[in-house]
C-alpha cells in the first residue's frame, strides 16, 4: 500500500474513533435525498436515489453496487466540471467509474461495514487548481481528510459540507478564498485540525472557534479584524497563529487558561495594543511571536515560569523598562529577539546568551552602553510621556481549559483502527522554512520555527505549510 494509502487509512481511523465520542445531527438533505439521472445510450434515463434505505438500485452503466462510490462519483464528477485551470492535468485522471484511481483520491474501509471502500481522503496539495468548491462535494459524507493548500480556487466555501461528519483535516491554505470566516467548519463535529491561511477571509473571527475541541488553529494571513475573541483560552489547541492578520485591542487574559494543551501561538504582525497579559502558566508553550505589533508595558517577570520556552519574538512593539533576569535564564531558550522597542535595562544574565548559543538580539532599544540602540533624543521623546496599559476585560472562564476528549476504544471496529491512537502517527504535514522579518500581507512565507524537510505524504511534526507562492 502507498504511504499516502496508509495516512489516509491512519487519519480516516482517528476521524471515525473521535465522531464516536460526539452526537452528530442527521445528514443534511443533500445527502439524503440526492438523487441521479443517467442516460442509457440504448434506453430511457434511469433514476437512482444512492441514499434511500436498504440496498440501492444496482445501475449497470456504472457496474458499481457501492451507493457511497456512487455519490463519490457524482460528487467529483461535478467538481470536475467546476475546475477551470488544471495545468498540470490532475483532473484528466479523472475518467471512469472507480474513483479509488482518479489522483488525489483514496480511498479506505468504512467505519460502518456498510461497503467494501469509500472514498476517505481527498488530497489535491500544490496542483494549482482554479475553479470553485461545488455545493455536490456535501455528498462525500465519509471524508477523513480534505487537503487542498496551495491552488487557486475562489468563492466561499459550500455549506453542504456540514455533512462531513468524520472529517478530521481541514487544509484550505493558499487559495483564494474570500468572505467571512467559515462558518460551516464550526459545525464539523470530529474537525481537529482546521487551516484557512493565506486565503482573503475576512471580518471577525467567531468567538465559537475557541469552543471547538480544535487541535491546530491557523487562521493567518486573511484580512480577520476586530479583537480577537475573550475567550481564547477555553480552547484546548496545540497551536493557534494569528500572524498577519489586522486584529486590534489587547490579548485577551484568558490566555493563561490554556496551560495544559498550548504549545505554541503566533500574533506577529497585527495591530495589538495594550500590556502583555500574565503568561507563566503557559509551561508547555515552546513558541510565542508577538512582534511587529503596538503592546506596550512591560515584560511581565511571571514569564520566567515558562520553563518549555524556546522562542520568543517580542519585537517592534513599545515595551519599556527591564528585560527581566528571568527570561534569559530559561534553560531550553533558543531564540530571543527584543529588538525595536525602548527597554532601558537588562540583567547580566541576558548579556551571556550567546554563550550558551541562545540567539540575543536586543538592538534598538534604549539600553545605555549597548551597541546599536536608539538616539537619546528618541528615547527621551517617549518615554517621557505616560505610558499606560489599556484595560482588557477577562470573560467569565472555567478555571482550567477544556481538554480534546479522548476518543473510545475502538472495539468492534475494523482492524485498520489502530489502538492506542498514541501510537498513530501525526498526521499533519507540510513545515515551511522560518522567516525572521515581518513579510507583507497576503503573500508571505508562514512564521515558524521548525523546518524539517516534509517526505511527501509522511506525518512529520504538525501545523507547519509548505510556503506558498505569490499571487500576482
Amino acid at each position: 500500500m502507498r504511504t499516502a494509502e496508509v495516512l489516509v487509512v491512519l487519519i480516516f481511523a482517528l476521524s471515525v474513533l473521535s465522531s464516536l465520542a460526539t452526537e452528530t445531527s442527521p445528514p443534511s438533505e443533500l445527502l439524503s435525498s440526492r438523487k441521479v439521472s443517467l442516460e442509457d445510450e440504448k434506453g430511457p434515463a434511469l433514476h437512482v436515489n444512492f441514499f434511500k434505505e436498504g440496498r440501492p438500485n444496482f445501475n449497470p452503466l456504472i457496474g458499481i453496487f457501492n451507493p457511497s462510490l456512487q455519490a463519490a462519483y457524482i460528487a467529483l464528477q461535478a467538481w470536475k466540471k467546476r475546475i477551470t485551470s488544471d495545468p498540470n492535468k490532475i483532473t484528466s485522471t479523472w475518467v471512469g467509474h472507480d474513483v479509488c484511481k482518479y489522483k488525489g483520491v483514496f480511498c479506505a474501509p468504512p467505519p460502518d461495514a456498510s461497503c467494501d471502500r469509500v472514498v476517505a481522503g481527498i488530497d489535491l496539495n500544490h496542483a494549482n487548481l482554479g475553479g470553485i468548491l461545488p455545493e455536490d462535494l456535501g455528498l462525500l459524507k465519509y471524508l477523513a481528510l480534505f487537503h487542498i493548500n496551495t491552488n487557486r480556487f475562489t468563492g466561499t466555501i459550500p455549506l453542504s459540507i456540514v455533512g462531513w461528519e468524520l472529517l478530521y483535516e481541514l487544509d484550505l491554505s493558499n487559495n483564494l478564498f474570500s468572505g467571512p470566516f467559515p462558518q460551516v467548519t464550526l459545525a464539523l463535529p470530529s474537525l481537529a485540525y482546521l487551516d484557512v491561511r493565506y486565503n482573503k477571509f475576512e471580518g471577525p473571527l467567531p468567538a465559537e472557534l475557541f469552543d471547538k475541541a480544535l487541535d491546530a488553529i491557523f487562521v493567518n494571513s486573511n484580512g480577520f479584524d476586530e479583537n480577537i475573541p475573550a475567550n481564547l483560552g477555553k480552547s484546548p489547541a496545540s497551536v493557534v497563529n494569528f500572524a498577519s492578520n489586522q486584529f486590534v485591542g489587547g490579548i485577551p487574559s484568558s490566555i493563561g487558561l490554556m496551560a495544559k494543551t498550548l504549545n505554541e501561538i503566533i500574533f506577529l504582525g497585527n495591530s495589538l495594543t495594550g500590556c502583555i497579559p500574565q503568561l507563566g502558566t503557559l509551561v508547555e508553550l515552546t513558541v510565542l511571536d508577538l512582534s511587529f505589533n503596538s503592546l506596550s508595558g512591560v515584560l511581565p517577570t511571571t514569564m520566567a515560569n515558562m520553563v518549555s520556552l524556546e522562542q520568543l519574538d517580542v519585537a517592534r512593539n513599545l515595551l519599556t523598562g527591564t528585560i527581566p533576569g528571568g527570561i534569559c535564564a530559561l534553560p531550553n531558550l533558543e531564540n530571543f529577539t527584543a529588538s525595536f522597542n525602548f527597554f532601558t535595562g537588562e540583567v547580566p544574565n541576558c548579556l551571556t546568551l550567546p554563550t550558551r548559543g541562545v540567539l540575543f538580539d536586543d538592538a534598538e532599544n534604549c539600553i545605555a552602553g549597548r551597541p546599536f540602540q536608539r538616539s537619546p533624543q528618541e528615547c527621551s521623546a517617549f518615554l517621557g510621556t505616560k505610558q499606560a496599559c489599556p484595560t482588557i476585560p477577562s470573560p467569565s472562564l472555567p478555571s482550567a481549559p477544556l481538554p480534546i476528549p479522548s476518543p473510545p476504544d475502538g472495539g468492534g471496529s475494523p482492524s485498520i483502527f489502530p489502538s492506542p491512537l498514541s501510537s498513530l502517527p501525526s498526521p499533519h504535514s507540510h513545515p515551511p522554512p522560518p522567516v525572521s522579518s515581518l513579510p507583507p500581507l497576503g503573500h508571505p512565507p508562514p512564521y515558524v520555527y521548525q523546518s524539517p524537510p516534509p517526505v511527501a505524504y509522511e506525518a512529520p511534526p504538525p501545523y507547519q505549510s509548505p510556503t506558498p507562492p505569490p499571487y500576482s
